[in-house]
């Protein structure tokens, strides 16, 4: 699985952020890593060079899944860790959801029985 840490103007993208974010992305989803090919997380802030307000730290996550539409999800808190992990836990748990359905259709696909044609 490859992870994408993308940074507007206003954060400031360092080997540091994109190590901490690749490591917890990595560690929620890494259970789903053979069927995601790619992680986009976009990191803003909302306010730019405004300090006053709350919650204006922004990530969205963008998971590529083989064969499917990308899944994605947002989350804003006064803190990048925040914002980071609460879109983790929405992605993942939208994984889980979509994958978990998935896979119950698969495992729940009708059977065939071949029914032995009767002579009168």
């Amino acid at each position: 699985m490859q992870i994408q840490v993308n940074t507007d103007n206003h954060i400031e993208g360092s080997i540091e952020l994109t190590g901490d974010v690749e490591s917890v992305v990595m560690g929620a989803l890494e259970r789903f890593g053979s069927r995601i090919t790619r992680v986009e997380v976009h990191l803003s802030d909302q306010n730019g060079d405004t300090k006053s307000a709350t919650d204006d730290k922004r990530c969205v996550m963008e998971a590529r899944l083989s064969g499917l539409q990308p899944i994605i999800v947002t989350h804003q808190g006064s803190s990048l860790e925040q914002a980071v992990s609460g879109a983790t836990d929405k992605l993942e748990k939208t994984l889980e959801s979509t994958l978990g359905r998935l896979d119950d259709r698969k495992s729940h696909a009708p059977h065939v029985v071949d029914v032995a044609s009767e002579t009168v």
